[in-house]
């Protein structure tokens, strides 16, 4: 017989963003509970408003599974003495068993005979296990938590009730002072207390009450009422999946509606006026059929529809302060020239370790006029690039930011065309922050594409040079993101960026206050990045013995080891894939009994070679090309029979001291064309 089971944690509001994780996270807790507990159920369905996390386990069986232990103890010669009798480590066995030593039984196990237990356990009424679901209510972790009264106990908000029912009957749940019960709250304003009869009807019971549960039947709410002002007036409206999200956990029972502001609004940049509804205010915002922004608004409310018309008033008048402040800054902010704006960075800290954003400016200057030579950009292109990294930063001063600081370089993007430079130096301006996350959209301009990495590099070597380096899970700088957004941007691009000429080149020629010694971390940077190459080869399914294999060779450059990387994953296949790794792994394996590493000035006397293999092993390694990880890897692979020869007919370590570091130097020079593959002895071949 299986049963239906209900739990309701109330709290005082929680913030929009932590609802639907948390309700998913008391889900998956209340399932391994259920399950390491042996209690069986066909489902559990969640519920939550920002005032409740819900769990509705259904077909619950009524009580544990029962089990069969067959319990292993001491060997025979241990259990029993001489004579047969029990031992004490016999009779202790039996006893934390809860037997007695006359249960005790032998088998074999690998030639060795041992003493076993096989005892019946009968499981538990499943109410006597459900009345500690305060450990799973309690394990529920949250972003941030709080305290109230007296209590040490810290949680996303404080906990005013608890529900807690098997069909119809109380199971007693106690978490602090709070006594799990059958009365839950209604809406705050619309609703009043109300007792859940059985726990099938718990849904029914607070609709009543003006709380509809199930968020995703009020999400559905939310989008009908919403498509149906759109269609009534015409418009179109972009419902952003995010914002319906965050405005669903918001309320508890949804009412839709819109307002209208000014046209004169409507002369301000659509960014500051989409900011100003969808991120301050969390509206809809409207367009119309040509697709330009509508001066109207969508938005939701807590409540019914009675005297919405109050709630319209109350809300554009919010709305139109706002925009009226926007209005003003964007006149104002004009009045100044972008030269005002960048001479004021001088006294704006970009860290107060590093120095001021004036001089972040400079440094990304003289970086980007290196990364524009590398990345063989246009002369126009070059000229866009610099004078945007001159100036790329002035919108954080202004009015319009420091308000709205959801807009820097979208301003920056408006401000700079506004005031005469090029189209490329105003996008670049706005480009230069992408991705603004993890896997965010992209640069589209090299203009912006080389400004944004050099602006990355410099944020990277800077917080490195003063130990500011992300650590665990603590990354203020926001660091790895930004390391992860130059590797995907030169992915992108298939620009090659070798990071340890990089260095280099920052150490000798980048001007930086005397306090910053760039060459300080200089490993750990290179380090740095290849993790996040690992990060962006892992998104793309590479096997993890290849991935390992590209991040242990000698080149810190992206681009390379992304192209070795998918190189290998496409020949692991091949019929003969194991056997040229082994070839090229015996090359690896030897040269490191050289005393003396690569250089270019290595060469090999022909006159100390006693067998053909040697001469055509140096004939083969002198036409490779490493021009690109494909052509490279099949000429390596190309070598496998000489590689087979060279090793039958010739003993490296020969007693005559220059044969012996002859054939050294060719398996060196071999072994630094082969390094360009990775470190291949991680690669796992079957």
């Amino acid at each position: 017989m299986t049963k239906n089971y209900l739990l309701e944690i109330g709290l005082e509001e929680m913030p929009a963003h932590v609802v639907t994780k948390s309700v998913e996270q008391f889900a998956q807790r209340t399932e391994k509970f259920l399950k390491e507990n042996r209690i069986s159920f066909n489902s559990i369905e969640k519920f939550s408003t920002p005032r409740r996390l819900t769990i509705f386990v259904k077909g619950i069986a009524d009580k544990q599974t029962d089990i069969d232990i067959k319990a292993k103890g001491p060997s025979k010669k241990i259990a029993q003495d001489a004579d047969g009798n029990w031992t004490k480590a016999a009779q202790g066995f039996a006893r934390g068993q809860k037997m007695t030593p006359d249960d005790i039984f032998f088998e074999e196990l690998k030639g060795t005979e041992y003493a076993y237990i096989q005892k019946h356990e009968d499981g538990q009424k499943v109410e006597d296990i459900l009345s500690h679901m305060d450990e799973v209510i309690k394990s529920i972790t949250f972003p941030t938590r709080m305290r109230w009264g007296s209590y040490d106990f810290e949680y996303i908000r404080p906990i005013h009730w608890l529900v807690s029912l098997l069909d119809n009957e109380e199971v007693p749940v106690k978490v602090l002072d709070i006594k799990s019960g059958r009365m839950t709250r209604g809406h705050r304003f619309l609703g009043e207390d109300i007792e859940i009869d059985d726990a099938k009807n718990y849904v029914e019971k607070l609709k009543s009450q003006f709380v509809i549960v199930d968020a995703s039947v009020r999400k559905q709410m939310i989008s009908d009422q919403i498509d149906k002002i759109a269609k009534d007036n015409d418009w179109d409206v972009d419902v952003d999946p995010d914002l319906l999200e965050e405005v669903n956990n918001l309320v508890e029972y949804p009412t839709t509606f819109y307002g209208s502001f000014d046209k004169k609004y409507l002369e301000i940049p659509d960014e500051v006026l989409i900011t100003s509804m969808k991120d301050n205010q969390r509206y809809f915002y409207v367009r119309d059929q040509n697709g330009e922004l509508a001066p109207y608004f969508i938005g939701v409310r807590n409540g019914n529809s009675e005297h919405i018309e109050n709630v319209v008033r109350g809300n554009e008048k919010v709305l139109v302060a706002r925009l009226e402040d926007a209005d003003f800054f964007f006149k104002e902010d004009q009045k100044k020239t972008i030269a005002d704006y960048v001479e004021k960075l001088k006294s704006v800290n970009f860290h107060v370790k590093i120095g001021t954003m004036y001089e972040k400016m400079a440094r990304v200057h003289q970086i980007a006029e290196h990364l524009a030579d590398i990345f063989d950009l246009s002369e126009t292109e070059k000229k866009d690039l610099l004078r945007a990294s001159d100036i790329y930063k002035f919108d954080l001063v202004t009015s319009m930011v420091d308000e709205f600081s959801e807009l820097q370089g979208v301003m920056g993007e408006k401000y700079a065309e506004i005031m005469g430079e090029t189209k490329a130096v105003a996008q670049a301006i706005r480009e230069h922050y992408m991705p603004i996350s993890s896997e965010g959209a992209l640069p589209k301009s090299k203009v912006g594409a080389a400004l944004a990495i050099a602006d990355k590099i410099d944020s990277i070597v800077t917080f490195f040079a003063v130990d500011l380096i992300p650590s665990g899970s603590n990354d203020p700088y926001a660091l790895r993101r930004q390391a992860y957004g130059i590797v995907r941007i030169l992915n992108q691009y298939q620009w090659s960026l070798n990071f340890d000429g990089l260095q280099n080149y920052l150490e000798d020629n980048v001007t930086v206050p005397a306090k910053l010694d760039l060459s300080k971390h200089t490993k750990d940077i290179d380090d740095f990045m290849i993790d996040r190459v690992r990060q962006l080869l892992k998104k793309d399914k590479i096997r993890v013995d290849i991935i390992d294999a590209v991040a242990g060779g000698s080149n810190v450059d992206p681009i390379v080891m992304i192209d070795v990387a998918k190189v290998l994953q496409n020949h692991v296949s091949d019929d003969d894939f194991k056997i040229v790794m082994e070839a090229l792994g015996r090359i690896v394996n030897l040269s490191k009994k050289a005393k003396f590493g690569y250089s270019d000035d290595l060469t090999v006397d022909d006159s100390l070679f006693e067998n053909p293999s040697e001469a055509k092993l140096k004939e083969q390694v002198a036409k490779i090309n490493n021009d690109n990880a494909e052509d490279l890897f099949k000429q390596l692979a190309a070598l496998r029979p000489t590689i087979d020869s060279y090793f039958d007919e010739n003993m490296i370590m020969a007693k005559d001291e220059k044969v012996k570091n002859n054939r050294l130097t060719q398996l060196v020079i071999a072994n630094h064309l082969i390094a360009n593959l990775g470190d291949l002895s991680k690669v796992i071949t079957k």
